[in-house]
């Protein structure tokens, strides 16, 4: 095994060779982190961190601590269906900010298990078009992917909260924001954390 970060050995079906893959202590414990703006490079990462383990023990949860202002769309409804397809429960927990993309992934999370420090604040809205330049008729096919795109995202938000459809969608007109308290409310989390407790991962990553 090469000195230095810590790898194991993995062989892809019909290789007759492994290779060495590098695997983080956070990784490795299940540990998770959507700490910065959504984009494609981040979502592709997480998916594969999800997906790796997925595949080499479905019994565990895994964990992943949101702190973000959201980002790209399409980014963070990859991220949201990577948690939805992988076996084990994903634990979501906010830390800070979950805005836009990053409170669609919150709550993604395994429903009771989506968890917000009490000073947390987590903000609901519809998606943006970034195209404001072209011919009318690219700016009106634009205005209906992304009508699309609003929809599929407030759908989604309606059935992981219980809220009616109709209230989802009138509330995301706008930015909403709302505090851990509020956001368990409204659905988007389920318990407001109080306490670490001696079972977190995080707590058992420490003390090791």
């Amino acid at each position: 095994m090469p000195i230095g970060v810590p790898k194991v050995p993995f062989r892809l079906p019909g290789d007759e060779d492994a290779v060495w893959i590098d695997v983080n202590r956070l990784f490795r414990e299940r540990l998770l982190f959507l700490g910065q703006q959504v984009d494609d490079e981040l979502a592709n990462q997480l998916i594969c961190i999800m997906i790796y383990p997925n595949g080499e023990d479905d019994s565990r949860d895994m964990y992943l601590y949101v702190n973000s202002p959201g980002g790209a769309v399409f980014a963070g409804i990859s991220i949201y269906d990577a948690m939805q397809f992988v076996v084990p429960d994903v634990q979501t927990i906010c830390i800070g900010l979950a805005a836009s993309m990053g409170s669609f992934a919150l709550a993604g999370g395994e429903i009771t298990k989506r968890i917000a420090l009490p000073h947390a604040r987590v903000m609901i809205h519809q998606p943006a078009s970034s195209y404001y330049e072209g011919q009318v008729g690219e700016c009106i096919m634009e205005a209906e992917e992304v009508l699309k795109i609003r929809d599929c995202i407030t759908k989604v938000y309606a059935q992981r909260t219980g809220k009616p459809l109709w209230v989802v969608s009138e509330d995301t007109e706008r930015d909403v924001f709302t505090s851990a308290e509020e956001a368990k409310v409204y659905g988007v989390i389920d318990p407001v954390a109080v306490e670490t407790s001696s079972n977190s991962p995080i707590s058992k990553l420490t003390k090791s």
